[in-house]
């Protein structure tokens, strides 16, 4: 893990922000794309996978809340595109677009090297679990399909309900 204070990793941070600050308007594009046709429930799962992207660089960088926050995003974006009901897929939306919102403030006080910022967790928090709930009946939460590996984590109960459970309570505690 890179310490993002560290001044000879200044450039590469600061890359890493830019990049994500590039990736994160063409995700709120996506999500008000959606709130504006609700039918087009593939665009949460691009969001996905656009997320996807940011959480491996964060990861990476050690920039853990925000590759938590994307992990969150990842699951959330890929299960929503598969709810059955339009209402839970457009509270997804707006999760994810606050979700946005907090990544945004992450990554300034990464890029300005902050280490503390006023983000109201609560009320989010409570969301992610709401949203959580109605999304633990759907098992597949990645844009690869795979019979035998879906039938395995069938068979073991559903996986990624639970890390996303996990996540979230990990994330109540930051």
């Amino acid at each position: 893990m890179m310490d993002l204070d560290d001044p000879d990793m200044k450039e590469i941070v600061i890359e890493f922000c830019d990049e994500s600050d590039e990736l994160l308007e063409t995700m709120r594009d996506l999500l008000e794309e959606f709130e504006d046709d609700s039918s087009q429930s593939k665009l949460l799962e691009e969001f996905g996978q656009m997320v996807d992207r940011i959480m491996g660089a964060a990861e990476t960088l050690g920039a853990e809340q925000v590759g938590h926050l994307c992990h969150m995003g990842k699951i959330i974006g890929y299960k929503s595109s598969q709810a059955d009901q339009v209402s839970v897929q457009e509270v997804a939306g707006g999760v994810l677009l606050d979700l946005c919102d907090f990544l945004e403030v992450l990554l300034t006080d990464i890029r300005e090297s902050k280490t503390s910022h006023s983000l109201n967790y609560n009320a989010f928090t409570k969301r992610l679990s709401w949203l959580a709930d109605k999304l633990k009946h759907i098992d597949r939460s990645s844009c690869s399909f795979d019979e035998e590996k879906e039938k395995k984590e069938k068979s073991g109960g559903n996986k990624t309900t639970a890390e996303l459970e996990k996540l979230i309570a990990e994330f109540a505690s930051d």
